[in-house]
């Protein structure tokens, strides 16, 4: 069998990397290259032109928009959210990842004039965490009901959720109440699994209080 390394062409993306640093060198404010990735960060102001370059210019030809993800930085930096934008060159067989950070109040501009998939890739962005997109066509809810409070992929949302469905005998129908299941604040440090867990970091320590009658 062949590894995958002696498939995989560094070369082109460093040439890639190098030809956008060149032409925009205030616009990217981070670029490496690790595990056979290319990732370059760019200022927001500065998306749709390295977007559109990249995306026409003969030598890279990344045509394909494959995704729009979100990443929520609660509380680590004053920036809260990256936009990444994963793109794909068919007729080079490459990929790219750009990378761009906005505050929870700012939006970003929308790349739905560069490519189409960014019509619904952006309104999940909006749904899931709450990023607004600049110019967008038609942003509005795209997974959750147009009533949903709040955004499901934010790390300060509650994990069993804000409302609960159930079915309300006396209306004969699906109703929704506020759900009614304390659990502790979430802390959000880099301690270890057991650790993070708020009030129950001795919880693998505790003595066995199963008894093997109970499993037979």
């Amino acid at each position: 069998m062949t590894h995958i390394d002696k498939l995989h062409d560094s070369s082109k993306l460093l040439r890639v990397e190098e030809a956008v640093v060149n032409k925009f060198k205030d616009s990217i404010t981070h670029s490496a290259y690790v595990n056979r990735e290319l990732t370059m960060v760019v200022r927001k102001k500065d998306l749709l032109k390295v977007l559109k370059y990249l995306r026409d210019d003969r030598r890279f030809m990344f045509k394909c928009l494959m995704d729009i993800c979100g990443v929520d930085w609660l509380g680590k930096r004053d920036e809260r959210f990256d936009v990444v934008y994963h793109l794909l060159s068919v007729h080079k067989n490459m990929r790219i990842r750009i990378k761009v950070s906005v505050a929870e109040d700012e939006a970003v501009p929308s790349a739905f004039e560069l490519f189409d998939a960014a019509n619904w890739f952006e309104r999940e962005a909006y749904d899931m965490f709450g990023i607004s997109f600049e110019n967008h066509p038609d942003l509005r809810r795209i997974l959750c009901d147009y009533g949903f409070d709040g955004y499901p992929l934010r790390k300060d949302f509650p994990l069993v959720g804000k409302v609960e469905a159930y079915y309300d005998n006396d209306l004969k129908r699906v109703a929704y109440k506020e759900v009614d299941m304390p659990q502790e604040f979430r802390r959000f440090d880099e301690q270890s699994p057991w650790e993070a867990m708020t009030g129950n970091a001795t919880l693998a320590d505790n003595p066995n209080t199963f008894s093997e009658e109970e499993f037979k």
